[in-house]
């Protein structure tokens, strides 16, 4: 008996020992993104917010950065303001905010100089109902009108003292257009209006709704991760204790072992009053394994695929799972060719010799079923130069849903752009344009086909050895019917680079591709990426940061001087225009924006050096006094074009009402 206790005392320690191992090497990034955090005030903090310096910024999403004040509350920073966050509730992705100016006021007090409140679009959105109101504050108005019954309505200005009054109106009050017109400065801020509302620091303090768009946290915190950020790929990362995943922490045979090895050490000593019965029936258990295994794996669903070789689905080639598990070496990471929002992509050769790249879908579920089937039907459907070929996938039944392309060797537009390959070989400004028609001409053709790509961006445009464009990655990518204008969708898509009218309105149509098709312009002639957190908190969204410095004539702050800007005319003349389309693709109103059709055609023109002068006959719809003013200045010579006054006030950067 004491000779078949020893084994088992040597395994428990053995497992104890394993388990202490594994828990001191968590991963540094699970173990620094605990959550959730606080301020001593307010409400909890995790994913996709995160506190400096608590927290390192990759524990958060790029945009969503907070400070705690002195008092001890979270702030948020947005142009112009600050915010105090009253309460997040992630169950909808909204959250509560009111201007930080007047924390700490008496309710009776004076109200401090605001500025317009503006929300970064790409990141977040006001939530209108029936109480949002916009708050506008007026100064420097005339006498008359200041004592034509506006008692009410004044304000006493905490800057200046109660010598010089402000006026308070509601978006809805009668007065509201007599101000506009008395007064020189108006300010505006969303809140919260209910009956008899006449302190204006109560009104301002009760704040307002918002939501925000960021990558799903719920699949990585089912599986026992901690959600985060690569600031290098700029890809949703789940921390887990081994190292960091694509989506959620994978059941591996590692992590398997370790949840085996602490169950076992909790119950070592119920295990040693269990051991004689235990070692009785250990030969009983391995007598019937083999037949338990091989009935098992008989009835595995990829046993069902793997007959179904040699089958075509869609018109494509049906893989079995064992093929393209053999050609990646069982999915060896040293095989991984990079990740996005839905899966990893490995290389491998095919036996017939063809070099091919396999996307494998995270999850094997309703939602990855339906974004496998999509993507199938419309690549199947579709034949161009500049769009990457599908050869084919393994059935929907299968252990895993695998997706099998053409291996595109030169990497994607982001890397040669601000990636590792930027600082082998830049991309000159003749390549770099080229790159801009080929993708204009792929969506271009997928708008003709009634496909909206809905997920445009430079980590999707992939180079051959020659540079030239296959454009990739159709999960996300919807087929419109014939007689629709635009579809109601919940939006789907990369931070930096959504529509911002899709974005607030749920109304997905071909201009969204065109506004992500803006910020890919703005990335080939900035050589900057779409999101950047290291750069200033106004400038984090490249699209708001272009369209503000195009607005000011600032193009060499914008433009890659590398490129040759300003040592070389007919460079300098094509960025320039370049960035003056970009900033009509990133337009606010999505009519405001040229077609896809248009957009080639003037870079073709750019490209040839055709006069600028005649783009009038542009058409953008729908007819109105403010487009037809548009389509007689719609590409004029740059760059004074961008310095006139334009007929829409739309920005990238979403100014309320």
């Amino acid at each position: 008996m004491n000779q078949l206790l020893i084994p088992l005392h040597i395994s428990i320690l053995c497992i104890i020992f394993l388990v202490s191992k594994k828990s001191s090497a968590a991963h540094y990034q699970y173990e620094s993104c605990l959550v959730p955090r606080n301020c001593t005030n307010g409400p909890a903090i995790t994913f996709p917010f995160y506190i400096t310096p608590l927290q390192e910024s990759y524990c958060g999403f790029p945009g969503f950065g907070l400070n705690c004040t002195e008092n001890g509350y979270p702030v948020l920073h947005f142009p112009e303001n600050d915010f105090i966050i009253e309460d997040i509730f992630y169950h909808n992705r909204s959250l509560k905010v009111y201007n930080a100016a007047v924390l700490g006021l008496n309710s009776s007090s004076c109200v401090p100089r605001i500025r317009n409140t503006t929300l970064p679009s790409a990141q977040f959105g006001l939530v209108r109902d029936d109480q949002t109101r916009l708050l506008h504050l007026f100064s420097n108005c005339t006498e008359q009108f200041v004592n034509e019954g506006m008692l009410m309505n004044r304000v006493e200005n905490c800057d200046v003292g109660d010598r010089n009054w402000d006026l308070g109106f509601f978006d809805d009050d009668e007065s509201l257009r007599g101000a506009i017109e008395n007064c020189e400065r108006n300010v505006f801020s969303p809140v919260e209006r209910r009956v008899g509302d006449n302190n204006f620091v109560e009104v301002l303090r009760r704040g307002f709704m918002m939501n925000w768009i960021a990558s799903d946290c719920h699949t990585c915190e089912e599986s026992g991760g901690r959600c985060g950020f690569n600031e290098t790929t700029y890809h949703f990362r789940c921390f887990c204790p081994d190292r960091p995943h694509s989506r959620s922490c994978k059941p591996e045979k590692g992590r398997r072992t370790l949840k085996l090895a602490a169950g076992a050490a909790g119950g070592g000593l119920f295990l040693l009053c269990l051991v004689i019965p235990c070692l009785i029936w250990q030969h009983k258990k391995r007598k019937n394994s083999a037949y338990l295994v091989s009935r098992n794996v008989s009835s595995d669903p990829s046993s069902k695929s793997d007959l179904e070789c040699g089958s075509f689905y869609y018109g494509i080639p049906i893989f079995s799972y064992s093929e393209l598990e053999k050609v990646t070496n069982n999915f060896d990471s040293s095989k991984e060719l990079g990740d996005g929002g839905f899966g990893t992509v490995y290389y491998g050769k095919l036996k017939d010799g063809r070099e091919v790249a396999i996307k494998r879908l995270y999850e094997h579920n309703c939602k990855r079923v339906e974004q496998f089937m999509n993507e199938i039907q419309i690549l199947t459907c579709l034949k161009h130069k500049n769009l990457v070929n599908l050869y084919g996938c393994t059935s929907r039944r299968s252990r895993e849903l695998l997706l099998v392309y053409e291996y595109i060797p030169n990497g994607t537009v982001a890397d040669h752009l601000h990636g590792e390959r930027a600082k082998e070989a830049p991309l000159t400004w003749h390549v770099r344009l080229n790159i801009a028609i080929e993708t204009a001409s792929a969506l271009a053709y997928l708008h003709k086909s009634d496909i909206v790509h809905r997920d445009v961006k430079t980590n999707n445009i992939l180079l051959d050895n020659n540079f030239c464009v296959k454009v990739a990655d159709f999960g996300l990518s919807r087929l419109f019917p014939n007689d629709v204008t635009h579809i109601s969708t919940a939006p789907q898509g990369t931070p930096g680079y959504v529509d911002p009218e899709y974005h607030q309105c749920y109304q997905l149509t071909d201009k969204s591709d065109v506004y992500s098709f803006g910020v890919v312009l703005i990335e080939l002639v900035s050589s900057m990426p779409a999101v950047d957190i290291n750069r200033h908190r106004h400038e984090i969204n490249l699209a708001n940061m272009a369209v503000n410095l195009i607005q000011r004539c600032a193009f060499d702050e914008l433009i890659d001087s590398s490129l040759g800007y300003k040592l070389d005319s007919e460079i300098t003349r094509m960025t320039t225009t370049v960035a003056e389309l970009a900033f009509r693709c990133l337009q606010l109103e999505k009519d405001m924006r040229p077609s896809m059709d248009e957009v080639l055609d003037f870079l073709v023109e750019i490209q040839n050096g055709v006069g600028f002068e005649n783009r009038a006959k542009i058409q953008v719809s729908p007819e109105n006094d403010d487009v037809v003013l548009l389509k007689n200045k719609y590409f004029q010579s740059s760059p004074n074009a961008v310095t006139d006054k334009w007929t829409s006030g739309s920005t990238t950067t979403s100014s309320i009402g």
